[in-house]
Protein backbone atom coordinates (compact mmCIF):
# COMPACT_ATOMS: atom_id res chain seq x y z
CA UNK A 1 0.00 0.00 0.00
CA UNK A 2 1.38 2.97 -0.60
CA UNK A 3 -0.12 6.52 1.01
CA UNK A 4 -0.25 9.57 -1.34
CA UNK A 5 -0.90 13.24 0.55
CA UNK A 6 -1.30 15.77 -2.64
CA UNK A 7 0.42 19.14 -2.45
CA UNK A 8 2.65 18.35 0.83
CA UNK A 9 4.33 20.77 0.66
CA UNK A 10 0.90 23.38 1.40
CA UNK A 11 0.32 20.97 4.19
CA UNK A 12 3.73 21.43 6.02
CA UNK A 13 2.93 25.11 6.01
CA UNK A 14 0.03 24.31 7.61
CA UNK A 15 -2.13 26.44 4.93
CA UNK A 16 -6.05 25.80 5.49
CA UNK A 17 -7.50 24.18 2.02
CA UNK A 18 -9.50 27.11 1.89
CA UNK A 19 -7.02 29.66 1.22
CA UNK A 20 -5.26 30.40 -1.86
CA UNK A 21 -1.29 29.58 -1.14
CA UNK A 22 1.48 28.09 -3.00
CA UNK A 23 5.19 26.97 -2.27
CA UNK A 24 7.73 28.49 -4.52
CA UNK A 25 11.01 27.15 -5.53
CA UNK A 26 13.72 28.99 -7.31
CA UNK A 27 11.25 31.51 -8.66
CA UNK A 28 8.47 28.65 -9.65
CA UNK A 29 5.47 27.47 -8.34
CA UNK A 30 6.14 23.72 -6.28
CA UNK A 31 2.71 22.88 -5.09
CA UNK A 32 -0.48 25.05 -4.23
CA UNK A 33 -3.53 24.30 -2.34
CA UNK A 34 -6.85 23.85 -3.80
CA UNK A 35 -8.17 27.44 -3.31
CA UNK A 36 -5.34 28.54 -5.59
CA UNK A 37 -5.96 25.77 -8.30
CA UNK A 38 -9.24 27.15 -8.22
CA UNK A 39 -8.23 30.06 -9.50
CA UNK A 40 -5.78 29.13 -11.77
CA UNK A 41 -2.52 28.89 -9.89
CA UNK A 42 -0.76 25.58 -11.88
CA UNK A 43 2.73 23.99 -10.90
CA UNK A 44 5.52 25.18 -12.60
CA UNK A 45 4.31 28.91 -13.29
CA UNK A 46 6.30 31.67 -12.80
CA UNK A 47 5.63 34.30 -9.13
CA UNK A 48 4.25 36.91 -11.12
CA UNK A 49 1.85 34.50 -13.77
CA UNK A 50 0.35 33.04 -10.47
CA UNK A 51 0.07 36.12 -8.95
CA UNK A 52 -1.38 37.52 -11.41
CA UNK A 53 -4.24 34.59 -11.66
CA UNK A 54 -4.42 34.86 -8.18
CA UNK A 55 -3.47 38.68 -6.55
CA UNK A 56 -4.69 37.25 -2.76
CA UNK A 57 -2.42 34.35 -3.47
CA UNK A 58 -0.17 33.73 -0.42
CA UNK A 59 3.50 32.80 -1.35
CA UNK A 60 5.77 30.30 0.99
CA UNK A 61 9.40 29.74 0.46
CA UNK A 62 10.25 25.63 -0.07
CA UNK A 63 12.05 24.56 3.11
CA UNK A 64 12.96 20.66 2.28
CA UNK A 65 13.86 20.13 6.21
CA UNK A 66 10.29 21.61 7.17
CA UNK A 67 8.83 19.28 5.28
CA UNK A 68 10.49 16.05 6.39
CA UNK A 69 9.70 17.28 10.22
CA UNK A 70 6.34 17.75 9.44
CA UNK A 71 5.92 14.42 7.52
CA UNK A 72 7.45 12.35 10.55
CA UNK A 73 4.59 13.00 12.56
CA UNK A 74 2.08 11.32 9.91
CA UNK A 75 5.03 8.68 10.06
CA UNK A 76 4.72 8.04 13.41
CA UNK A 77 0.83 8.14 13.10
CA UNK A 78 0.90 5.37 10.28
CA UNK A 79 3.21 2.98 12.85
CA UNK A 80 0.80 3.19 15.64
CA UNK A 81 -1.49 1.70 13.31
CA UNK A 82 0.88 -0.34 11.20
CA UNK A 83 4.29 -1.09 12.09
CA UNK A 84 7.08 -0.81 9.16
CA UNK A 85 6.28 2.37 7.43
CA UNK A 86 8.72 2.87 4.23
CA UNK A 87 9.32 6.54 3.53
CA UNK A 88 9.78 7.21 -0.31
CA UNK A 89 9.72 11.34 0.06
CA UNK A 90 7.66 13.29 2.34
CA UNK A 91 4.45 13.22 1.43
CA UNK A 92 4.67 9.70 0.03
CA UNK A 93 5.27 6.55 1.89
CA UNK A 94 4.89 2.55 1.79
CA UNK A 95 3.46 -0.42 4.28
CA UNK A 96 2.54 -3.41 3.57
CA UNK A 97 -0.98 -3.53 3.74
CA UNK A 98 -2.45 -4.81 7.38
CA UNK A 99 -6.11 -6.14 5.05
CA UNK A 100 -6.39 -9.19 7.51
CA UNK A 101 -6.50 -7.44 10.85
CA UNK A 102 -8.62 -4.70 9.35
CA UNK A 103 -10.72 -7.09 7.16
CA UNK A 104 -9.67 -6.23 4.20
CA UNK A 105 -7.41 -3.93 2.10
CA UNK A 106 -10.21 -1.26 1.39
CA UNK A 107 -10.82 -1.06 5.02
CA UNK A 108 -7.21 -0.73 6.28
CA UNK A 109 -6.71 1.91 3.74
CA UNK A 110 -9.91 3.91 5.39
CA UNK A 111 -8.71 3.29 8.78
CA UNK A 112 -5.33 4.78 8.05
CA UNK A 113 -6.80 7.80 5.61
CA UNK A 114 -9.32 8.82 8.76
CA UNK A 115 -6.18 8.37 11.57
CA UNK A 116 -4.96 10.80 9.69
CA UNK A 117 -7.41 13.29 8.51
CA UNK A 118 -7.99 13.97 13.02
CA UNK A 119 -4.31 14.52 12.25
CA UNK A 120 -4.97 17.29 10.08
CA UNK A 121 -4.20 15.75 6.44
CA UNK A 122 -7.15 16.60 5.11
CA UNK A 123 -6.53 15.00 1.39
CA UNK A 124 -4.64 11.22 1.51
CA UNK A 125 -4.77 8.85 -0.86
CA UNK A 126 -3.87 5.44 -1.08
CA UNK A 127 -3.13 2.27 -3.62
CA UNK A 128 -2.92 -1.11 -3.41
CA UNK A 129 -0.92 -3.02 -5.74
CA UNK A 130 1.53 -6.01 -6.03
CA UNK A 131 4.69 -3.92 -6.85
CA UNK A 132 5.56 -0.30 -5.41
CA UNK A 133 5.34 1.34 -8.42
CA UNK A 134 1.98 0.28 -9.66
CA UNK A 135 0.93 1.25 -6.05
CA UNK A 136 1.53 4.51 -6.13
CA UNK A 137 0.47 4.97 -9.90
CA UNK A 138 -2.79 3.84 -8.06
CA UNK A 139 -2.80 6.10 -5.75
CA UNK A 140 -2.10 9.05 -7.67
CA UNK A 141 -5.84 8.18 -9.47
CA UNK A 142 -7.56 7.35 -6.44
CA UNK A 143 -9.94 10.08 -5.25
CA UNK A 144 -9.68 12.08 -2.19
CA UNK A 145 -9.99 10.07 1.23
CA UNK A 146 -10.93 6.76 -0.74
CA UNK A 147 -7.95 3.93 -2.52
CA UNK A 148 -8.08 2.08 -5.28
CA UNK A 149 -6.97 -1.28 -5.39
CA UNK A 150 -5.20 -3.44 -8.70
CA UNK A 151 -6.05 -7.02 -8.27
CA UNK A 152 -3.32 -9.29 -7.79
CA UNK A 153 -1.78 -10.28 -10.81
CA UNK A 154 -3.35 -6.97 -12.87
CA UNK A 155 -0.62 -4.07 -12.22
CA UNK A 156 0.13 -5.00 -16.40
CA UNK A 157 -2.93 -4.44 -17.35
CA UNK A 158 -3.19 -1.26 -15.27
CA UNK A 159 -0.20 0.30 -15.97
CA UNK A 160 -0.81 -0.54 -18.92
CA UNK A 161 -2.84 2.55 -20.99
CA UNK A 162 -0.83 5.09 -18.25
CA UNK A 163 1.19 7.55 -19.95
CA UNK A 164 4.90 7.44 -20.31
CA UNK A 165 5.22 10.45 -18.09
CA UNK A 166 4.44 8.23 -15.24
CA UNK A 167 8.17 6.65 -14.82
CA UNK A 168 9.30 10.38 -14.06
CA UNK A 169 12.32 10.42 -16.05
CA UNK A 170 12.49 13.61 -18.17
CA UNK A 171 15.50 12.24 -20.36
CA UNK A 172 13.40 8.72 -20.97
CA UNK A 173 10.27 10.06 -21.37
CA UNK A 174 11.50 12.40 -24.07
CA UNK A 175 13.20 10.00 -26.16
CA UNK A 176 10.38 7.78 -25.39
CA UNK A 177 8.03 10.38 -27.28
CA UNK A 178 10.07 11.06 -29.94
CA UNK A 179 10.20 7.34 -30.72
CA UNK A 180 6.52 7.00 -30.81
CA UNK A 181 6.12 5.34 -27.43
CA UNK A 182 3.37 7.52 -25.48
CA UNK A 183 2.18 4.90 -22.91
CA UNK A 184 3.37 1.68 -20.56
CA UNK A 185 1.97 -0.32 -22.65
CA UNK A 186 4.00 0.39 -25.67
CA UNK A 187 7.11 0.69 -23.86
CA UNK A 188 6.38 -2.54 -22.23
CA UNK A 189 5.86 -4.14 -24.99
CA UNK A 190 9.64 -3.99 -26.06
CA UNK A 191 12.12 -6.69 -26.00
CA UNK A 192 13.94 -6.30 -22.60
CA UNK A 193 17.43 -6.79 -24.35
CA UNK A 194 16.35 -4.35 -27.06
CA UNK A 195 15.89 -1.69 -23.99
CA UNK A 196 19.32 -2.64 -22.45
CA UNK A 197 20.94 -2.22 -25.37
CA UNK A 198 19.39 1.06 -26.09
CA UNK A 199 18.84 2.43 -22.34
CA UNK A 200 21.11 0.59 -20.24
CA UNK A 201 20.57 -0.38 -16.97
CA UNK A 202 18.53 2.39 -16.13
CA UNK A 203 16.18 2.12 -18.44
CA UNK A 204 15.60 -1.74 -18.19
CA UNK A 205 14.50 -1.00 -14.91
CA UNK A 206 12.08 1.14 -15.55
CA UNK A 207 10.65 -1.07 -18.69
CA UNK A 208 10.78 -4.41 -15.61
CA UNK A 209 8.27 -1.29 -14.02
CA UNK A 210 6.28 -0.76 -16.78
CA UNK A 211 5.22 -4.46 -17.15
CA UNK A 212 4.23 -4.58 -13.87
CA UNK A 213 7.11 -6.56 -12.18
CA UNK A 214 8.80 -5.43 -8.60
CA UNK A 215 12.54 -4.84 -9.48
CA UNK A 216 12.36 -2.44 -5.73
CA UNK A 217 11.22 -4.23 -2.63
CA UNK A 218 10.33 -1.54 -0.16
CA UNK A 219 13.30 -0.62 2.97
CA UNK A 220 10.62 -0.04 6.10
CA UNK A 221 12.47 1.97 8.83
CA UNK A 222 13.19 0.94 12.04
CA UNK A 223 10.66 2.11 15.02
CA UNK A 224 13.32 3.66 17.07
CA UNK A 225 13.59 2.39 20.15
CA UNK A 226 12.29 4.04 23.42
CA UNK A 227 15.47 4.91 26.54
CA UNK A 228 13.11 6.76 28.83
CA UNK A 229 13.56 5.07 32.33
CA UNK A 230 10.62 5.26 34.92
CA UNK A 231 10.74 4.03 38.98
CA UNK A 232 7.98 4.04 40.31
CA UNK A 233 7.84 4.32 43.93
CA UNK A 234 5.07 2.64 45.67
CA UNK A 235 4.37 3.36 48.70
CA UNK A 236 5.87 7.18 48.12
CA UNK A 237 8.62 8.29 49.52
CA UNK A 238 10.06 12.02 50.84
CA UNK A 239 13.08 11.66 51.75
CA UNK A 240 15.90 12.14 49.07
CA UNK A 241 18.57 9.74 49.79
CA UNK A 242 16.18 7.30 49.72
CA UNK A 243 14.41 8.16 46.08
CA UNK A 244 18.48 8.81 45.16
CA UNK A 245 19.01 4.95 46.93
CA UNK A 246 16.19 3.57 44.51
CA UNK A 247 16.93 5.12 41.21
CA UNK A 248 20.30 4.18 41.40
CA UNK A 249 18.83 0.67 39.33
CA UNK A 250 16.77 2.71 36.72
CA UNK A 251 19.30 4.65 36.30
CA UNK A 252 22.02 1.72 35.52
CA UNK A 253 19.58 0.49 33.13
CA UNK A 254 19.34 3.89 31.43
CA UNK A 255 22.96 4.12 30.38
CA UNK A 256 22.82 0.45 29.74
CA UNK A 257 20.56 0.56 27.01
CA UNK A 258 21.85 3.60 25.26
CA UNK A 259 24.93 1.80 25.48
CA UNK A 260 23.95 -1.19 24.00
CA UNK A 261 23.06 0.92 20.69
CA UNK A 262 26.53 2.73 21.11
CA UNK A 263 25.08 6.18 22.60
CA UNK A 264 25.57 7.91 25.73
CA UNK A 265 23.61 10.33 27.06
CA UNK A 266 24.84 14.14 27.07
CA UNK A 267 21.39 15.92 28.40
CA UNK A 268 18.44 14.53 30.03
CA UNK A 269 15.38 15.94 31.76
CA UNK A 270 14.52 14.83 34.72
CA UNK A 271 10.60 14.73 35.76
CA UNK A 272 9.33 14.18 39.49
CA UNK A 273 5.44 13.16 39.72
CA UNK A 274 3.85 13.62 43.29
CA UNK A 275 0.33 12.48 43.70
CA UNK A 276 0.08 10.98 40.50
CA UNK A 277 0.90 14.70 38.75
CA UNK A 278 3.89 16.22 37.62
CA UNK A 279 5.73 18.34 40.36
CA UNK A 280 9.02 19.22 38.99
CA UNK A 281 10.68 18.83 35.41
CA UNK A 282 14.64 20.11 34.65
CA UNK A 283 16.85 19.98 31.90
CA UNK A 284 20.43 18.32 33.07
CA UNK A 285 23.29 18.72 30.50
CA UNK A 286 26.74 16.82 30.94
CA UNK A 287 29.77 18.20 29.51
CA UNK A 288 30.94 14.82 28.50
CA UNK A 289 28.17 11.92 29.35
CA UNK A 290 25.89 10.83 32.45
CA UNK A 291 26.90 7.65 34.18
CA UNK A 292 24.66 6.24 36.61
CA UNK A 293 26.51 8.09 39.35
CA UNK A 294 25.50 11.45 37.63
CA UNK A 295 22.08 10.97 37.28
CA UNK A 296 21.65 9.96 40.77
CA UNK A 297 23.40 13.35 42.01
CA UNK A 298 20.86 14.95 39.30
CA UNK A 299 17.89 13.24 40.98
CA UNK A 300 19.09 14.11 44.42
CA UNK A 301 20.16 17.99 43.79
CA UNK A 302 16.32 18.27 41.97
CA UNK A 303 14.52 16.50 44.70
CA UNK A 304 16.59 18.59 47.50
CA UNK A 305 14.52 22.14 48.37
CA UNK A 306 16.66 23.12 52.19
CA UNK A 307 17.40 19.14 52.37
CA UNK A 308 13.24 18.45 52.61
CA UNK A 309 10.93 17.08 49.87
CA UNK A 310 7.82 19.12 49.37
CA UNK A 311 5.61 16.55 49.09
CA UNK A 312 5.91 12.68 48.54
CA UNK A 313 7.90 11.02 45.25
CA UNK A 314 5.49 8.28 43.34
CA UNK A 315 7.39 8.39 40.24
CA UNK A 316 10.71 9.58 38.71
CA UNK A 317 11.51 9.64 35.08
CA UNK A 318 14.87 9.72 33.30
CA UNK A 319 13.86 11.19 29.65
CA UNK A 320 17.11 11.33 26.95
CA UNK A 321 16.99 14.54 24.80
CA UNK A 322 20.56 14.50 23.36
CA UNK A 323 21.91 11.34 22.91
CA UNK A 324 25.61 11.00 20.71
CA UNK A 325 27.26 8.45 19.95
CA UNK A 326 29.63 6.57 22.26
CA UNK A 327 32.89 6.94 20.12
CA UNK A 328 32.75 10.67 19.99
CA UNK A 329 33.20 10.43 23.52
CA UNK A 330 35.47 7.77 24.08
CA UNK A 331 39.04 8.44 25.68
CA UNK A 332 42.20 8.36 23.23
CA UNK A 333 44.71 6.29 23.52
CA UNK A 334 46.63 7.88 26.27
CA UNK A 335 43.62 9.31 28.43
CA UNK A 336 41.43 12.02 28.11
CA UNK A 337 39.20 14.24 30.15
CA UNK A 338 39.09 15.35 33.59
CA UNK A 339 40.08 12.66 36.33
CA UNK A 340 37.18 10.40 37.50
CA UNK A 341 38.30 11.22 41.26
CA UNK A 342 38.40 14.80 40.75
CA UNK A 343 34.60 14.57 39.34
CA UNK A 344 33.81 12.46 42.33
CA UNK A 345 35.21 14.76 44.81
CA UNK A 346 33.77 17.64 43.14
CA UNK A 347 30.58 15.79 43.29
CA UNK A 348 30.67 15.27 46.88
CA UNK A 349 31.50 18.61 47.52
CA UNK A 350 27.94 19.85 45.56
CA UNK A 351 25.81 17.09 47.65
CA UNK A 352 27.51 18.46 50.58
CA UNK A 353 27.43 22.89 49.98
CA UNK A 354 24.87 22.26 46.92
CA UNK A 355 24.45 22.25 43.17
CA UNK A 356 24.79 26.11 42.77
CA UNK A 357 27.36 26.42 45.00
CA UNK A 358 30.41 24.77 43.16
CA UNK A 359 31.17 26.37 39.22
CA UNK A 360 32.90 25.85 36.74
CA UNK A 361 34.27 28.98 34.97
CA UNK A 362 34.51 30.18 31.05
CA UNK A 363 35.13 32.80 29.19
CA UNK A 364 32.35 34.49 26.71
CA UNK A 365 32.07 37.48 25.09
CA UNK A 366 31.91 40.56 26.16
CA UNK A 367 34.10 44.28 26.30
CA UNK A 368 34.70 44.42 30.21
CA UNK A 369 36.02 41.59 32.28
CA UNK A 370 33.29 41.13 34.78
CA UNK A 371 30.89 40.85 31.51
CA UNK A 372 33.18 37.57 29.77
CA UNK A 373 32.87 35.98 32.89
CA UNK A 374 30.99 32.44 32.37
CA UNK A 375 30.00 30.73 35.36
CA UNK A 376 27.77 27.33 35.21
CA UNK A 377 27.21 24.70 38.08
CA UNK A 378 29.95 22.33 38.09
CA UNK A 379 28.88 19.09 35.70
CA UNK A 380 26.75 21.13 33.21
CA UNK A 381 27.71 22.74 30.19
CA UNK A 382 28.02 26.23 29.66
CA UNK A 383 25.42 27.77 28.06
CA UNK A 384 27.06 31.67 26.78
CA UNK A 385 24.55 34.47 26.38
CA UNK A 386 27.63 36.32 24.40
CA UNK A 387 29.42 34.64 21.32
CA UNK A 388 32.95 35.20 21.69
CA UNK A 389 34.00 35.65 18.12
CA UNK A 390 32.22 38.43 17.62
CA UNK A 391 33.78 41.74 17.57
CA UNK A 392 33.42 43.55 20.54
CA UNK A 393 34.31 47.50 20.06
CA UNK A 394 35.81 49.31 23.03
CA UNK A 395 37.17 45.49 24.43
CA UNK A 396 40.37 45.67 25.67
CA UNK A 397 43.66 44.20 24.15
CA UNK A 398 45.25 41.36 26.01
CA UNK A 399 46.52 40.21 28.38
CA UNK A 400 43.46 40.21 30.57
CA UNK A 401 43.91 41.29 34.00
CA UNK A 402 44.12 38.82 36.66
CA UNK A 403 41.82 39.99 39.71
CA UNK A 404 38.38 40.83 38.75
CA UNK A 405 36.78 42.39 41.46
CA UNK A 406 33.06 41.59 42.82
CA UNK A 407 31.80 45.07 43.08
CA UNK A 408 34.65 48.10 41.56
CA UNK A 409 36.09 49.70 44.34
CA UNK A 410 35.99 53.77 44.02
CA UNK A 411 39.55 55.10 43.00
CA UNK A 412 40.75 58.50 42.05
CA UNK A 413 43.12 60.02 39.41
CA UNK A 414 43.88 63.47 39.54
CA UNK A 415 46.68 65.46 37.38
CA UNK A 416 50.08 66.97 38.26
CA UNK A 417 48.05 69.96 39.50
CA UNK A 418 45.37 67.87 41.72
CA UNK A 419 43.17 68.64 39.05
CA UNK A 420 40.43 65.91 38.19
CA UNK A 421 40.94 63.68 35.06
CA UNK A 422 38.45 63.18 33.11
CA UNK A 423 37.27 62.31 29.62
CA UNK A 424 35.13 64.46 27.05
CA UNK A 425 32.19 63.54 25.17
CA UNK A 426 34.29 63.07 21.94
CA UNK A 427 36.90 60.29 23.98
CA UNK A 428 39.58 62.22 24.43
CA UNK A 429 41.48 62.76 27.90
CA UNK A 430 41.14 66.16 29.89
CA UNK A 431 44.79 66.07 31.18
CA UNK A 432 47.96 63.99 32.27
CA UNK A 433 47.30 61.34 34.82
CA UNK A 434 50.12 61.94 37.57
CA UNK A 435 48.73 60.26 40.83
CA UNK A 436 46.39 57.65 41.16
CA UNK A 437 44.45 55.73 44.40
CA UNK A 438 43.38 52.01 43.59
CA UNK A 439 40.83 52.31 46.48
CA UNK A 440 39.44 54.27 49.56
CA UNK A 441 41.53 54.55 51.89
CA UNK A 442 44.82 53.63 50.14
CA UNK A 443 47.88 55.58 49.85
CA UNK A 444 48.72 57.90 46.71
CA UNK A 445 51.23 56.95 44.37
CA UNK A 446 52.48 58.25 40.90
CA UNK A 447 51.90 57.22 37.46
CA UNK A 448 54.46 55.20 36.22
CA UNK A 449 52.46 54.43 33.21
CA UNK A 450 48.90 54.43 31.57
CA UNK A 451 47.17 53.60 28.45
CA UNK A 452 43.63 54.59 27.04
CA UNK A 453 41.08 55.70 26.79
CA UNK A 454 38.62 53.00 25.48
CA UNK A 455 34.99 54.70 25.59
CA UNK A 456 32.13 52.73 25.57
CA UNK A 457 28.46 53.62 25.13
CA UNK A 458 26.64 50.55 26.22
CA UNK A 459 23.01 49.63 25.36
CA UNK A 460 22.47 53.39 24.59
CA UNK A 461 19.39 52.27 23.05
CA UNK A 462 17.68 51.70 26.77
CA UNK A 463 17.07 54.77 28.66
CA UNK A 464 17.56 52.64 32.06
CA UNK A 465 20.44 50.26 31.13
CA UNK A 466 22.78 52.58 29.23
CA UNK A 467 26.43 53.81 30.16
CA UNK A 468 28.97 55.41 29.21
CA UNK A 469 31.99 54.77 30.04
CA UNK A 470 35.82 54.82 29.49
CA UNK A 471 38.51 52.22 30.49
CA UNK A 472 42.30 53.10 31.08
CA UNK A 473 45.08 50.81 32.42
CA UNK A 474 46.91 52.10 35.09
CA UNK A 475 50.49 51.47 36.32
CA UNK A 476 51.98 52.92 39.29
CA UNK A 477 55.58 53.09 40.44
CA UNK A 478 55.61 49.93 42.64
CA UNK A 479 54.68 47.80 39.71
CA UNK A 480 51.01 47.56 40.50
CA UNK A 481 48.62 47.62 37.62
CA UNK A 482 44.98 48.22 37.56
CA UNK A 483 42.45 48.43 35.21
CA UNK A 484 39.82 51.88 36.16
CA UNK A 485 37.05 53.06 34.36
CA UNK A 486 35.61 56.70 34.34
CA UNK A 487 32.09 57.04 34.16
CA UNK A 488 30.14 60.30 35.14
CA UNK A 489 33.21 62.03 36.36
CA UNK A 490 33.60 59.52 38.94
CA UNK A 491 36.74 57.18 39.14
CA UNK A 492 36.39 52.84 39.96
CA UNK A 493 38.92 50.42 39.80
CA UNK A 494 37.68 47.33 38.16
CA UNK A 495 40.20 44.99 38.19
CA UNK A 496 43.86 44.07 38.57
CA UNK A 497 46.85 42.85 36.93
CA UNK A 498 48.53 40.76 39.04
Amino acid sequence: MVLWAPDWPIVAVESSASTPAAVLHKGHVLACSQAARAEGVRRGMRRRDAQSRCPGLALHDYNPDADARAFETVLTAIEELSPGVAPLRPGLCAINVPARFYGGEAEAAAVIAERLVRLGVWDVRAGIADGLFAAEQAARRALAQDSLVVPPGGSAQFLRDLPVDALDDESIVGLLRRMGLLTLGDFAALAPADVHTRFGTHGELLHRMARGLNPQPISRRQVPPEFEATLMLEPPLDLAEQIAFSVRTTAEKFVTDLAGHGLVCTTVLIEVDTDGSLATSRRWMHPRWFGPTDLVDRVRWQLSVDGVIRAPVDAVRLIPEVTEPLGDHADSLFGGGPDERVERGVARVQSIVGHEAVVSVSVQGGRGPAERQLLAPWGERPVAARAVGLPWPGSLPPPAPATVYLEPQQAMVVGAEGQAIGVTGRGMVTGEPARFRAAAGQDWQPVASWAGPWPVDDQWWDEVAARRIARFQVVGVDGSAYLMIVEGGSWWTEARYD
